[in-house]
């Protein structure tokens, strides 16, 4: 096993390059099976649950190849209409999309329920309603798989999703790509890698308009093709540098992002007194510590991420005054307050809030991530803490962060991964 060394106190200076969107990066990997061709795939990040959808991807009968470290070749002609090992597809949240993709080539799906971060319920009862409305019939197995299957093919239809999920539409679009007719998602998503999926997509042949609005129009088509596709930078690992910044203090570029993905974080800097500086494809961050405290609601895109709120609420307990976080896309969100609260944080979780009073510094200390940003949550905190923290559970922090550690060193942190 391994853990973090952290000793904190050190400012960030430089700049860092920003990897591909793991959230684009896993449906569009899974997406291929719809092209029933050969994809090329650039700008992958190289983190683990891209490994284990590749891993899954080979079960069912494709061929990868990685062309060079972040490039990676798929050909899914091969692949059959078999359900991947449980093992994999409950270990990652994106296997979902194994459904969308499966029943839209070949008109059924068996796929395990999928895993990935425990921090709250998060049914898939959209995208069942989504399949179901386009003429598949869903059932629970006794095997621990989701069988779909569409008897009579599958038709274009109007789907209203109650909540606007991101999952539910990304499968509703793999899933209605040669339905007869035209579908229409009504309340989608409307998340960056919503785009980035529907780009790849059509891309390959599909037809899919309004993607990034909250109407999306799939018209069905006979047959796709392979294509050569980069992936868009993740907002998310971006934003997390930001939040790094601004905890630690210092000056960090961020480089080879979309600056307009990162609106609502950036919005957030400059309200608490944090500087940002906004290029074409970079942001700097400037910060001396001596921030303000805020409120934040998350809310789907353009909203503030969830993905992004640990992050935050790991720098506001440094911050000057109160601060108020709710969630309001997962509940459970705040398990990692807990270990927050180890280093000196003063952190009362109310509600589906929470209170955070600012303290004048955080001290090292041995906490555990139990969900990906919640990991990068208590790096966050071990970067701007006094003394030394360790932080286990790095297969979480695996999951969503290519070479954290190198990164961090070249903005001169002082963190090392060691076994233990």
């Amino acid at each position: 096993m391994e853990k973090l060394i952290i000793r904190g106190g050190k400012p960030l200076y430089g700049d860092v390059n920003i990897s591909g969107m793991k959230n684009s990066a896993l449906p569009i990997i899974f997406g291929s099976i719809v092209a029933n061709d050969i994809c090329t795939i650039g700008n992958v990040p190289d983190v683990s649950d891209i490994s284990l959808a590749l891993d899954t991807l080979r079960t069912i009968g494709a061929k990868i190849r990685f062309v060079n470290t972040d490039t990676v070749m798929i050909d899914t002609r091969g692949v059959v209409m078999k359900s991947p090992p449980l093992e994999y597809v409950s270990k990652m949240r994106g296997s979902t999309y194994l459904i969308g993709a499966m029943l839209g080539r070949f008109g059924e799906a068996q796929v395990g329920y999928p895993g990935g971060c425990d921090f709250g319920t998060r049914p898939i009862n959209q995208h069942i309603k989504g399949f179901e409305l386009l003429g598949a019939k869903v059932a629970y197995g006794s095997d621990g798989n989701i069988n779909a299957v569409a008897p009579d093919g599958l038709k274009g239809t109007f789907i209203y999703f109650d909540i606007a999920s991101v999952g539910s539409t990304i499968n509703v679009m793999l899933a209605a790509i040669f339905a007869e007719g035209t579908t229409v998602i009504e309340n989608a998503a409307r998340e960056p890698h919503i785009v980035d999926t529907a780009s790849f997509l059509n891309a390959c042949g599909a037809d899919i308009s309004g993607a990034g609005t909250s109407m999306i129009r799939i018209r069905g088509v006979k047959a796709l093709h392979g294509c050569n596709y980069d992936l868009a930078p993740d907002m998310i690992e971006a934003g997390t540098y930001m939040a790094a910044v601004a905890a630690a203090g210092g000056q960090v570029t961020v480089r080879r992002i979309i600056p307009k993905h990162m609106e609502s974080v950036t919005v957030k800097l400059k309200e608490i007194g944090v500087g940002v500086d906004v290029g074409d494809d970079y942001i700097t961050v400037t910060s001396d510590r001596k921030y303000r405290g805020t409120e934040i609601q998350t809310n789907p895109y353009p909203g503030f991420p969830t993905d992004m709120h640990p992050q935050f609420t790991a720098m506001l307990c440094l911050s000057r005054g109160v601060s108020k976080i709710t969630e309001r896309v997962w509940n459970g969100r705040f398990k990692y307050t807990e270990e927050l609260i180890k280093m000196g944080a003063n952190i009362d979780v109310i509600d589906g809030t929470a209170h955070i009073n600012g303290v004048s510094s955080l001290h090292g200390a041995a906490v555990r991530s139990g969900d990906l940003r919640a990991g990068a949550s208590l790096v966050i905190a071990g970067l701007a803490a006094d003394g030394e923290t360790t932080v286990t559970g790095l297969e979480c922090i695996d999951r969503g962060y290519e070479d954290l550690v190198e990164k961090l060193k070249s903005l001169g942190a002082d963190i090392q991964r060691v076994e233990y």
